[in-house]
């Protein structure tokens, strides 16, 4: 191979494409080696990888790469994520239906369209990032990948339900439970989000029944007077003592509710009086169970107003609000309005105000497991150890169970049928993915009654219970038991910030029901990647930065480094900027132009005796290893990448590269061949080091060139070891202060910095490399004092 006069981003695709012919990454089952698994975090398939996935999926493809280099056997597979509600919201997108609207089967082909095309574009922008996913022949039969709506994903995702129903874990209940009416499903405490929205605050007239007196209560929800159970006032606000123990006439619906004193009621907010409704928000709902009051459900699951709401039935809740209003001021019962601003739940995904209704769903429980999970966090290595307070902060605030059934389409289904007679359920079969919606059950009669008729469950399962199974599925649980016992747990799981109140909880918590034991070893919790204003990127700003861009401008390998150079993601947002990935870029030039100087020069057997300015480089890149080793056991490959790229541009290439120069060419054999040797021994030596450090984060420049140099695959080497230095008596920054004056000397006198230099005058320090600096200044004479000069 002969190297070109630079690096080329295109080099890139034939590069990937070699790995992807001769399947260098396929996973092996190795019982030689440890194996080290990670728990990559499947994407969502319904739109193009965005830069946080970019980022991120490179840092684990160092992560790798790295545990490759020192022995471990790896598996690290892609999993797509392709189920739940924002596959669903993206078909709905673009068909301009709701999921409802249409039959089923129709709408779940719709959803295939979507996913298709997202898929593949996902996984080439994968694949020109140099990534070496790998796994077994699993899910799509290519072994790399695997896909949540996969036959044998959901078949794995139906048995860990029928495990957890077997174990007593599972219940269904009627209970109030957080509604999006723009998803049209139940969803979880962990999908809501708080958005501080403007509302309007009405003041409404009410009467206490006893006495006729007039009473005035604010409210932001006027169109849940018809849930109104109780009106309360502070304990010490002396305005409504009088008031125990009466009765508060509801406007327009005239029934009347007790008034008490509790300390829920602020005596500053509003006029001091609530109304307490079925539901507004999760405080009403604490309230009707610690009160243990009967709650009035007048909110339907499509998210109109039923029967119970009297002259409201029938319309939207927004519609409603609007309506009540008005008929509330023809009855001249405003007494006053103000815009505010209200925190309100929202949903994650559709960002709808959440409704609290009345449903039936599946439950796993969590609750009564607060201490366990509490103790599961312990025996997790957080990266950084600060995020593991998000984690337990979540478990701390968790108040309900898991709610896990959805009333959507293209999801894993319940694997459930019921006796239309007696109502007795009937599990699937583990080890078959079911569909019962569509599918007879499987038995022929109930073992309960008889009956030969059944009805299958139409319901799904939250996406998170799919997720959750991604340790449990690339580490072969339930298809091989014993090497699944054998390579529990996980090693690692990398993930975002953002979803450790679901992924990673719920992982934990799921794992932990059906193996009794923390899932994972290591959690990699990282942030964002934000705008170079340190915004967050959003279509809505219009400061998204799609990752192709930069692939196709810069390179996968300049992504790759800027993400590993630009910071500690663990600890803080990344920004991206590009002219910071441009300047960085130069780096992976610089790398390839140190080789194309060295492979002019053959590789010399190591000398016997080596000059002090070998010694001293090789003491650099011996601290290089060291802290490249230190550093990236612990997943930081931001330090090593400043590290590595300083090396490279300072102590390599401006100051030992220049100064043995001379010494290698040895053109007019000023040197002996010892020290000739001693300099392409070590200019070699170093090189390797570095580029065997570098290789995790830059696979594909550091594979071209290793080849070149060594027409191996540098990803198959054993990654350095610290070797013992040996002492010379002078320092980095006295080879460089030494270079620098020289340099700025005739520069100052507009000389050539191949100009000849009368004397050159060192410190005494500098004396065993006399030679070199004789020779790469051009000084006809070099002496020593206690301050370096330059006389011409």
């Amino acid at each position: 191979m002969t190297l070109a006069n630079a690096w080329d981003k295109t080099f890139e695709q034939g590069i990937v494409d070699d790995w992807k012919a001769t399947k260098r990454y396929a996973f092996a089952d190795d019982p030689k080696k440890k194996l080290y698994s990670i728990d990559t975090p499947p994407p969502y398939v319904n739109a193009p990888i965005h830069m946080g996935h970019a980022a991120s999926y490179s840092l684990m493809d160092m992560f790798a790469r790295w545990k490759r280099m020192t022995g471990w056997n790896v598996l690290f597979p892609l999993g797509l994520d392709r189920n739940g509600l924002p596959i669903e919201m993206a078909a709905e997108k673009a068909i301009k239906k709701k999921f409802n609207e249409m039959p089923r089967e129709q709408f779940l082909a719709e959803c295939k369209k979507i996913l298709e095309k997202a898929s593949t574009e996902s996984i080439d922008t994968f694949k020109r990032l140099g990534i070496s996913f790998n796994g077994w022949e699993i899910g799509t039969g290519t072994g790399d990948i695997y896909l949540t709506d996969s036959e044998d994903y959901r078949a794995l995702t139906q048995a860990t339900f029928i495990d957890l129903w077997n174990k007593g874990l599972i219940y269904e209940a009627n209970r109030v439970n957080n509604y999006c009416p723009g998803c049209r499903t139940t969803i979880a405490d962990s999908e809501i989000i708080y958005a501080d929205l403007p509302s309007l605050f009405t003041d409404v007239k009410w009467t206490v029944k006893e006495t006729g007196e007039e009473i005035v209560i604010g409210t932001t929800r006027p169109e849940l007077l018809c849930a109104c159970q109780m009106v309360i006032y502070n304990p010490a606000d002396d305005r409504y003592k009088h008031l125990a123990g009466k009765h508060a006439i509801i406007p327009i619906y005239s029934r009347a509710v007790p008034i008490k004193a509790h300390p829920e009621a602020q005596i500053d907010k509003g006029t001091g009086l609530v109304m307490m409704c079925s539901f507004g928000d999760q405080t009403d709902i604490r309230f009707f169970r610690e009160q243990k009051l009967e709650p009035t459900i007048a909110i339907s699951i499509d998210g109109t107003m039923n029967e119970k709401a009297g002259i409201l039935h029938g319309l939207h809740v927004k519609k409603a609000r609007a309506a009540i209003l008005d008929e509330l001021k023809t009855r001249g019962l405003i007494v006053a309005q103000r815009q505010i601003t209200h925190r309100t739940p929202t949903c994650e995904r559709s960002k709808d105000a959440i409704e609290f209704i009345n449903m039936t769903e599946f439950y796993v429980k969590q609750v009564e497991f607060k201490d366990e999970m509490r103790k599961l966090a312990d025996k997790v290595t957080f990266y950084a150890p600060e995020s593991k307070q998000m984690l337990t902060s979540w478990i701390d605030s968790v108040s309900i169970d898991w709610p896990i059934s959805r009333r959507r389409y293209y999801a894993t289904e319940i694997p459930l049928w019921y006796c239309v007679k007696c109502k007795h359920p009937i599990l699937g079969l583990k080890g078959k993915y079911v569909q019962p919606w569509r599918e007879t059950a499987p038995v022929s009669a109930c073992p309960k009654c008889k009956s030969n008729e059944f009805r299958g469950e139409t319901r799904v399962f939250d996406t998170w219970f799919d997720s959750s199974n991604s340790p449990l599925y690339i580490l072969q649980y339930g298809k091989d038991d014993a090497w699944f016992k054998k390579n529990t747990p996980c090693s690692l799981r990398p993930q975002g910030k953002d979803i450790v109140r679901t992924w990673l909880y719920y992982t934990l918590l799921k794992c932990y029901h059906l193996t009794g034991k923390a899932i994972f070893a290591d959690a990699y919790i990282h942030h964002h990647i934000v705008d170079e204003k340190g915004i967050k990127m959003s279509k809505s700003v219009g400061n998204i930065v799609n990752p192709i861009d930069i692939i196709t401008k810069y390179g996968g390998e300049a992504l790759r480094l800027w993400t590993a150079s630009e910071g500690d993601i663990t600890v803080t947002d990344l920004r991206c900027s590009f002219p910071r990935i441009e300047g960085i870029a130069k780096s992976l030039n610089k790398l390839w132009n140190a080789v194309r100087f060295v492979t002019a020069f053959p590789k010399a057997a190591k000398p016997t005796k080596l000059c002090a300015l070998d010694h001293w480089i090789l003491n650099e890149s011996n601290a290089l290893v060291a802290l490249c080793r230190e550093n990236y056991g612990k997943y930081n490959f931001h330090a090593p990448a400043v590290a590595m790229r300083n090396f490279l541009w300072e102590a390599f290439s401006s100051h030992y590269l220049e100064l043995v120069k001379s010494r290698a060419y040895n053109q007019d054999n000023a040197f002996t061949k010892t020290e000739q040797d001693g300099a392409l021994w070590t200019l070699h030596t170093v090189l390797d080091k570095l580029l065997l450090c570098w290789a995790p984060v830059n696979p594909m420049i550091t594979f071209k060139l290793y080849a070149e140099l060594r027409g191996k695959d540098v990803h198959a080497e054993t990654f350095p070891e610290t070797e013992k230095d040996v002492k010379v008596p002078f320092t980095k920054d006295d080879v460089m202060n030494a270079n620098a004056l020289v340099w700025k000397a005739k520069k100052d006198k507009q000389l050539s910095l191949k100009a000849d230099v009368k004397e050159l005058v060192l410190i005494e320090r500098l004396k065993e490399a006399e030679k070199d600096f004789a020779a790469a200044h051009h000084a006809v004479k070099v002496s020593y004092a206690d301050v370096a000069e330059v006389r011409f």
